[in-house]
């Protein structure tokens, strides 16, 4: 934390909290971005966009059971792991918002958005920010902005994710298109971030970082976005039963896939020949879907069929 007392020099508390005519090398992070709590799953998030390159790697600060943090607008990125101590310690995300401020003494010029783990949200935009900038709250989320449009962008995404019905990776990706598409940052569009945590949630179960994809540097970010969650979804996702085909049938298919790449000279008449198997097996994992088959029950999940037979036989 940042103690409130501190008097030394601006240059020695904190390089983040330096003047910017000082440093000139510190560019403001003139963006808009969501800070939200799902309690269905009980994971935090922040989506950002923005006309910076890899914003994604500067606004986003996310710990499970804790809280989420956007921090953009000549950013003091230790705002992220001191309100990630001051909530561990039992501070409100306003409690944690008000200490992080009042102790920066370039307040002015931050623009902050926090959410904690109790669906608490609160948000702060400095005076000094560039217009349009400002933000609001609602249940379980922070939005803010600055050098925006106008206030149709923040208000575009609370409608977004308040009427969204899907899941909380795709309502945050929702509400980052509509505030982009009603105005978003005025100087234009450059990069995207969403970053998701949540208690075990991560690759293999090791750590909590759920879902983590940037667009650092594209003339239309956002959409990109939302086919990198797509392709979280068909890669890391699990079909209803009910969308499980069965593999027998799918067969004459992925083995049609495999003569298309070469990778066999006809499709077998026994689809269940040893060779050809293995050389089914072999192409599946090369594509990284062994977790959406099963060779031993005899199914596929009928969407990464679907992408497949898209992908690789397209004529």
């Amino acid at each position: 934390m940042i103690p409130l007392e501190m008097t030394l020099p601006k240059t020695q508390q904190n390089p983040t909290l330096m003047q910017p005519e000082k440093t000139p090398h510190l560019k403001p992070i003139n963006t808009f971005s969501i800070a939200a709590f799902d309690p269905d799953t009980n994971s935090l998030g922040v989506a950002v966009a923005s006309k910076f390159p890899a914003a994604g790697a500067v606004v986003p600060w996310v710990k499970a059971e804790c809280c989420a943090v956007a921090t953009q607008s000549y950013a003091n990125t230790s705002f992220g792991p001191e309100a990630f101590k001051l909530v561990a310690s039992g501070k409100t995300a306003m409690e944690t918002l008000d200490i992080l401020t009042q102790a920066d003494p370039e307040a002015s010029l931050r623009q902050v958005g926090i959410v904690d783990f109790h669906g608490q949200a609160a948000t702060f935009t400095g005076s000094e920010c560039q217009p349009w900038a400002g933000g609001l709250t609602g249940k379980h989320f922070a939005i803010q902005g600055n050098i925006l449009t106008g206030p149709e962008t923040v208000e575009s995404m609370k409608l977004a994710y308040e009427s969204s019905e899907e899941a909380f990776p795709e309502r945050l990706a929702a509400a980052l298109l509509a505030g982009d598409r009603a105005g978003g940052d005025r100087r234009g569009r450059q990069s995207a971030a969403i970053y998701i945590a949540q208690k075990g949630a991560g690759y293999g179960g090791f750590n909590d970082r759920w879902i983590d994809y940037r667009v650092d540097d594209h003339p239309d970010p956002v959409p990109q976005l939302q086919h990198l969650l797509n392709l979280h979804r068909l890669y890391f996702g699990h079909s209803a039963l009910t969308d499980r085909i069965s593999l027998q049938d799918a067969l004459p298919d992925l083995y049609g896939i495999l003569v298309s790449r070469g990778s066999m000279d006809t499709v077998p008449e026994d689809l269940h020949d040893s060779s050809a198997l293995q050389a089914l097996r072999e192409f599946i994992g090369s594509e990284n879907f062994e977790e959406r088959i099963s060779f031993e029950e005899g199914w596929i999940d009928k969407p990464v069929l679907a992408f497949l037979h898209e992908t690789f036989l397209k004529d």
